[in-house]
């Protein structure tokens, strides 16, 4: 079957094999007369009816071999090169043919209830497309969707994520991925109104220094160094600057600039030290911080994450392990046998000691790991950020150090940097440098959430699970810890 399809995607895609690929906006236009759309959903909040719908699309490994490689004459040379690094050609040029397959269905799909398309690529994707379609849809996994999402200052212009090749990427963020073969019925719901929305907060970036303009690192294709293959150029200063509001009195008459970033984070930012060795130096404040006080933590980086990324990087940094749970309950149950005495006079503590015997036993331990590691996920429509201190250091040298939570909410905060070679990194995507003197804060706007679908109508478990954990799917049961 796997054979069956490649072999029918190549007859259609031969050309981007045989050219060296640079991919252009490509525009698509049909007359095609919509069904009606059935009655709408209560809980949808508007009918869904998009004229132009702007298509996103992943780079694949394999064209970003090619543009790494321009100079290699066929196939053949890239072929050799790729078996000299250890990498299959084959499996590359399979999976860019899955990616381009769907790709192709999305497109078609949207042709099919006349509208007009545009697909491109990172390379294209300015704010001037942006502006002219009414949704944006992406073809990749997460980290299109991330890189699209970050652009989107509209909280009214959805985005709706394809995830191209289910195989390679879990996707999260995109829709179902029975959907990624079944695009034409994922379709059909969005333009029956058979889907939910979920606005989804994002962080607004404010950063105030000398340096603050300077250009950020791409992680996304930080090999490519040829200056065509930029996407921050396209980036446009598109968010209003508004007034401070965490320690705006220090900055009113301050010579440093001042810029709000043009992006928005969706999942997370990091701050740290470029090498990761490196002990990384803050001046940390938040809502929470008693008198607005900045509190000194010497760290390994700090991850600060929306609903949405808690799940993700934010996550796995807090998630503990099961050998962890199971020798936290070693001790207890070492504790508990120490004082046999006490307990036999202590009907309260007569009564654990009854189940001493169960404290330590697989099932416990699983049970326990897992609820800890749910509780450390919240919604994504929640207007909290959570920061989380990794390693923090303390010693009699920072006295303020005991004072802040390594892992706390907030709704604002403020970061100054004591470190020298450090950087802050957006959705894994765009590294800007965040030196000594350098602030940034953090902030929760409600007009820069971003419209997205949690879930589509008869959908399974599986489509239930978008955006980390399916919106507000997966967190109704889940008791969140005084974090």
């Amino acid at each position: 079957m796997r054979l069956q399809f490649v072999s029918t995607l190549v007859s259609a895609l031969s050309n981007c094999r045989a050219t060296r690929f640079r991919m252009p906006t490509r525009f698509y236009s049909t007359t095609t007369t919509p069904p009606p759309p059935s009655p709408r959903d209560a809980s949808t909040e508007i009918n869904f009816n998009p004229k132009r719908v702007l298509i996103l699309t992943k780079l694949s490994r394999y064209e970003f071999e090619k543009l790494r490689h321009p100079d290699l004459a066929n196939e053949h040379e890239l072929e050799q090169l790729l078996k000299k690094r250890g990498s299959d050609y084959n499996t590359l040029l399979y999976h860019h043919y899955i990616h381009k397959g769907c790709e192709f269905r999305v497109v078609k799909a949207f042709q099919d209830f006349g509208v007009q398309t545009r697909l491109v690529s990172r390379f294209n994707y300015t704010q001037e497309n942006i502006d002219w379609a009414d949704l944006i849809v992406t073809t990749g996994g997460d980290g299109t969707f991330l890189m699209a999402a970050c652009r989107i200052q509209d909280r009214q212009k959805p985005i709706v994520g394809f995830n191209t090749d289910p195989t390679r990427s879990i996707g999260y963020l995109c829709l179902a991925k029975k959907y990624s073969i079944n695009v034409q019925d994922a379709v059909n719901k969005l333009f029956q109104n058979k889907f939910k929305w979920t606005l989804r907060k994002r962080m607004r970036i404010t950063m105030i220094g000398e340096s603050v303009y300077d250009s950020p690192v791409e992680l996304h294709d930080q090999q490519l160094s040829q200056p065509e293959y930029r996407f921050f150029e396209c980036l446009q200063e598109a968010v209003p600057t508004t007034p401070l509001t965490v320690g705006d009195e220090q900055f009113k008459n301050s010579k440093l600039k001042t810029r709000t970033l043009p992006v928005l984070a969706l999942n997370e930012v990091y701050l740290g030290e470029c090498v990761s060795a490196r002990v990384s130096y803050f001046e940390v404040s938040t809502d929470t911080t008693p008198h607005g006080e900045r509190i000194k933590t010497k760290n390994a980086g700090i991850c600060i994450a929306t609903g949405t990324g808690s799940t993700s990087w934010s996550h796995n940094i807090s998630k503990i392990s099961r050998q962890t749970v199971q020798e936290v309950l070693n001790l207890v149950d070492h504790e508990l046998k120490g004082d046999l005495a006490a307990m036999q006079a202590n009907p309260v503590l007569g009564q654990i000691a009854s189940m001493q015997t169960s404290l330590s036993n697989e099932g416990m331990v699983d049970k326990i790991t897992h609820a800890y590691n749910q509780a450390l996920t919240f919604p994504p429509e929640s207007g909290k950020m959570l920061y989380t201190i990794r390693d923090p250091v303390s010693h009699s040298t920072l006295p303020c150090a005991s004072e802040i939570q390594p892992r706390s909410f907030a709704q604002r905060m403020e970061v100054k940097s004591r470190c020298f070679d450090a950087c802050m990194v957006i959705d894994g995507g765009l590294s800007f440098s965040f030196n000594d003197g350098t602030t940034v804060i953090f902030e929760m706007f409600e007009e820069d959430a971003l419209k997205t679908v949690v879930e589509l109508e008869d959908d399974d478990e599986e489509g239930t699970r978008n955006g980390g954990t399916g919106g507000n799917g997966g967190f109704s049961h889940v008791r969140s810890f005084g974090i």
